[in-house]
């Protein structure tokens, strides 16, 4: 399939709409599916909100660079932060990828992947954490992701990480676009991906060169169907 390599890698936005309050970026043919979906879900009774939409390769290498160099929390499959003064750089890469995609393979830069929450749950003053003790359980925002487990797959849209399959961590508040998302996946090859890289200004950039097909397959290619 040939998909401009800009638009699999978040390096373009041309294939972006921009919504407003919150400003989220929704590729274009993504974009009624949504709204249905957001529709939906408000006769039943949630506010079904975006906190992350398209997100641009910049946007992924400053968070990746963040948390590298230590200017922004590394946390465990737990969700607890990690003294990463304890690592090997090996270790640390891995431990970065469990939360955090490598740049030009996040989901989030095709448009099609969002991070959803009840926005009508969450209390007045409440920061959003995107922690698992709010998604599960008694959290906050449980009810609309029950709800959202039988009818997500109405509209379209998946949870691409519903179980730890050993790469990203279970994220319950990640849904994903099947019908798109899975061809720009198919798209993105190895090859592609270890192109962008070498060209790009990163930390940790010779343990991902080193470790690149290892990363691809574990944090890019496992994916949950549920």
């Amino acid at each position: 399939m040939n998909i401009d390599l800009k638009v699999l890698t978040g390096q373009t936005d041309e294939n972006i709409c921009w919504i407003e309050n919150p400003k989220i970026g929704v590729h274009k043919e993504v974009l009624t599916s949504l709204q249905k979906l957001q529709i939906a879900s408000q006769q039943a009774g949630f506010h079904l909100a975006i906190c992350s939409g398209f997100r641009s390769f910049e946007s992924q290498l400053s968070i990746w660079n963040a948390k590298a160099s230590g200017k922004r929390s590394v946390l465990d499959s737990q969700s607890r932060p990690v003294d990463v003064s304890q690592l090997s750089l090996d270790q640390l890469m891995y431990a970065i990828l469990r939360w955090s995609a490598l740049p030009g393979l996040s989901r989030h830069h095709w448009g099609t992947d969002f991070d959803v929450f009840d926005l009508k749950a969450m209390p007045q003053g409440y920061q959003l954490k995107l922690t698992s003790d709010e998604f599960e359980g008694a959290g906050y925002f449980a009810p609309l992701h029950d709800w959202l487990d039988q009818n997500l797959s109405r509209f379209g849209f998946f949870r691409p990480y519903a179980e730890d399959l050993g790469g990203v961590s279970p994220e319950r508040w990640h849904i994903s676009y099947g019908p798109i998302a899975e061809k720009y996946q198919a798209a993105l090859t190895l090859d592609k991906i270890r192109k962008i890289i070498s060209n790009t200004s990163m930390m940790l950039k010779s343990q991902v060169e080193k470790e690149l097909p290892q990363i691809y397959e574990r944090f890019f290619t496992r994916v949950s169907k549920s």
